[in-house]
């Protein structure tokens, strides 16, 4: 997991509470035999003691995009969806327009943090992603690009930590009922 360790300002250290996480690829040229980044992903959220309990590839189509995000965020027991894939510039690239039309809240720190980090790798190019989070019902939705190296960034530096309930002064978990 990430080298940027749970911080504790005070008070009682809280337990770790693994999430359960869905991880979906948006590609017209994957499958989940190829799909490099969603394995990582689900590596990752693994190895950090979390519960993938999906992943699916579907298509850069807007419609089903917005149908798969929105049916898993309405399953409650669902704490975290990750997305990678389809948040560039080019023409066939919709997620943020299938998705951020579903955000309750937006949570503009993410893209912005991300993309700060993506400039020390990829430079002015980072200018390119629309990586965005937000809150779909209590449901955090993260959108990355479809690298494996975005989505280890992003999952490293910013995801993970925040979805360890753990760091302090806030995270994710306190969305749900279970700290």
């Amino acid at each position: 997991m990430s080298s940027i360790p749970p911080k504790a300002h005070g008070g009682k250290e809280r337990a770790f509470l693994a999430q359960n996480i869905r991880v979906l690829t948006i590609s017209d040229s994957r499958d989940l035999s190829t799909d490099k980044s969603g394995d990582l992903l689900e590596k990752l959220c693994a190895e950090a003691g979390h519960d993938v309990t999906q992943r699916q590839v579907i298509p850069d189509d807007l419609e089903q995009i917005r149908q798969t995000v929105k049916a898993w965020a309405s399953e409650t027991s669902v704490h975290a969806i990750l997305v990678t894939g389809g948040t560039g510039i080019t023409q066939r690239d919709v997620t943020p327009e299938a998705i951020e039309a579903l955000y309750d809240k937006a949570l503009p720190g993410f893209g912005e943090l991300f993309r700060h980090l993506s400039y020390a790798d990829i430079g002015t190019a980072c200018i390119q992603s629309r990586a965005s989070a937000g809150l779909i019902c209590r449901t955090v939705v993260f959108l990355m690009p479809g690298s494996t190296g975005a989505c280890r960034l992003a999952a490293e530096s910013i995801i993970l930590p925040q979805l360890d309930a753990r760091t302090r002064p806030c995270s994710f978990p306190e969305l749900h009922d279970s700290i």
